[in-house]
């Protein structure tokens, strides 16, 4: 399987909009949950946004000129994790192409993004535990370790 990784620009806010909304609606699918308040139209406009400010960065991937895949990513700073590191936001392979090894691939790509920008490391909040067991084992599989915790949020606004 001949897959082309990219980094993603503006142009591409469609697709990724679209990936995204396919990872959160497969989330709230399987976890019966609504977690997420999103919609195409609205992410799309904050992905093209998000990338023009230069707060977000994204990594494609393409098979057969479909998009597959798609990793999201910011640049921030922790003291704990010694400065500069990378937040993945949205991970997402179409399930079609999930045991194909193309997850792997893209973490990859990640790494080699995070090591261009001199990030200390990489980190990721997996989706809820235990309906994404699985997704915690790929992740841990791709040498990522669980260091505890659950995401949380409060909103506000």
């Amino acid at each position: 399987m001949e897959i082309n990784f990219r980094i993603a620009t503006v142009k591409d806010s469609k697709i990724i909009g679209s990936l995204v909304v396919d990872l959160t609606t497969e989330i709230s699918e399987v976890t019966k949950a609504q977690h997420f308040d999103i919609d195409l139209n609205g992410t799309i406009q904050r992905c093209s946004e998000l990338i023009s400010d230069g707060h977000y960065s994204a990594i494609i991937g393409v098979y057969e000129n479909k998009p597959i895949a798609v990793a999201t990513m910011t640049e921030t700073y922790a003291l704990y994790a010694g400065g500069k590191i990378g937040v993945i936001q949205e991970f997402y392979v179409s399930p079609e192409c999930r045991t194909s090894g193309i997850g792997s691939m893209l973490i990859e790509q990640v790494q080699n993004h995070g090591v261009k920008h001199n990030w200390s490391c990489i980190e990721l909040c997996t989706p809820p535990l235990p309906e994404f067991e699985q997704t915690l084992n790929f992740y841990q599989k791709n040498g990522l370790i669980a260091v505890g915790g659950r995401k949380m949020r409060q909103a506000l606004a």
